[in-house]
């Protein structure tokens, strides 16, 4: 018998509220950013780019989500993990993958499980950090 308990996945509807949630912080603090959401799977789910926003903020924002979707934790709480001399200090460099490890990345999780994850790139790290966990807070 199976006795786990169904989670539900987070739908297209949910990722934008994440987007919309994560923007909104950003306008009232006055920062143009771009705002990825991921699928549990890595798939994307929603994007958006204020038209201010840096180029690179776009690749940033979608590499923080994925990053904390593979490691199931905010990248905020990854920074010291990749300093030399570290436990994850060769991560970045040693799988082929898009990994970030700059705050803005925040994993969703419902039931205790990861859904998806937010990254939100294009102000300082830790402005990006907060507009996510924004997001995040406001989607509960």
């Amino acid at each position: 018998m199976n006795t786990s308990t169904a989670v539900a996945l987070l739908t297209t509807a949910g990722a934008e509220a994440l987007v919309t949630a994560a923007q909104q912080a950003a306008e009232a603090a006055g920062v143009a950013v771009s705002v990825t959401v991921l699928d549990a799977g890595g798939h994307l789910l929603a994007f958006r780019r204020d038209d201010r926003a840096v180029l690179i903020s776009g690749e940033t924002s979608t590499r923080k989500a994925y990053t904390a979707l593979q490691l199931n934790a905010p990248t905020a709480h990854l920074v010291d993990a990749v300093q030399p001399g570290e436990l994850f200090h060769t991560l970045p460099t040693a799988l082929d993958r898009p990994l970030l490890f700059i705050p803005g990345g925040v994993p969703v999780q419902r039931g205790g499980r990861p859904i998806g994850a937010i990254g939100v790139g294009g102000g300082t790290p830790e402005q990006d950090h907060s507009f996510a966990t924004a997001a995040v807070d406001a989607l509960a």
